[in-house]
């Protein structure tokens, strides 16, 4: 069974980094699109980066320069690398992970119809 199964969260004071690990258990990356998202009670899911299997990444552009997603393939793991983080920051960080054909295009928006992780939580305190 194909489950996304991440790790790394905390609680962290404004201006701090955390970087969190997603886990791909039941296959290996290969052709998965790999992405992070993240939830708060209340709010809609809002898709922060993506990784496509040649590499290739998109991000939101709230995100963009104080996120990082990067993967170990040969460790299954995909990784979100957060600095500069806010208190509107904190929420439970998911991952998700949606197989790719041969003309799909790897965003976050398109892997949250895939298999998604049970998420870790984030927190920033001012």
């Amino acid at each position: 069974q194909v489950r996304p199964v991440e790790s790394g969260g905390g609680s962290v004071q404004s201006g701090g980094s955390l970087k969190l690990s997603c886990i791909l258990t039941g296959r290996r990356l290969g052709h998965y699109c790999m992405a992070w998202y993240r939830q708060t009670p209340g709010k809609e899911r809002e898709g922060l980066a993506a990784i496509g299997y040649e590499g290739d990444t998109e991000y939101r552009d709230s995100v963009k320069g104080r996120f990082t997603i990067s993967q170990n393939s040969a460790k299954n793991t995909t990784y979100l690398e957060m600095s500069s983080l806010e208190p509107s920051d904190t929420a439970m960080y998911h991952c998700a992970a949606r197989l790719m054909g041969p003309y799909d295009y790897c965003q976050s928006s398109w892997a949250l119809f895939g298999h998604l992780g049970r998420g870790t939580q984030v927190t920033v305190s001012s």
